[in-house]
């Protein structure tokens, strides 16, 4: 099964794309495409071509579940109004599941497990990888 874990930071959709192949066996697979970017919210057309990119990135990479970090709605920490739009179109895809994620469960999963990052991954990316290997 493929999953794609997704952090979202400003206009920026952070995509970490893993396989998984029976119980234990956890492959991370480099996509040529990490980040899908809203450049203006405002704009009708940069809103439905980021919701087209998005379903075809989906497609075209036959990911099966979207594991989805959430953000906070109140308090220090929390998510801009853009990175909400956002989430709503990343739930309305045609392809697959959306999982939303918690911080303190991708906390609790980098606590109790020994996570060594794929080689290939960039450093933006590690949140996203979090968000679905713990969920896997």
């Amino acid at each position: 099964m493929r999953v794609c874990g997704i952090e979202l930071k400003a206009n920026n959709t952070i995509l970490s794309v893993i396989e998984t192949q029976g119980d234990d066996i956890v492959d991370y697979i480099d996509m040529k495409i990490k980040k899908i970017v809203l450049e203006d919210d405002e704009s009708r057309e940069d809103v439905m071509f980021f919701k087209k990119n998005i379903d075809e990135f989906l497609q075209q990479n036959n990911i099966e579940k979207i594991v989805l970090k959430k953000r906070a709605k109140k308090g220090t920490f929390s998510g801009g109004p853009v990175t909400f739009k956002m989430e709503g179109l990343i739930q309305l895809n045609s392809v697959c599941d959306v999982d939303l994620v918690s911080a303190q469960t991708i906390s609790s999963y980098e606590r109790k497990n020994t996570v060594d990052f794929p080689k290939g991954l960039k450093k933006y990316q590690e949140q996203a990888y979090l968000c679905a290997m713990s969920q896997v």
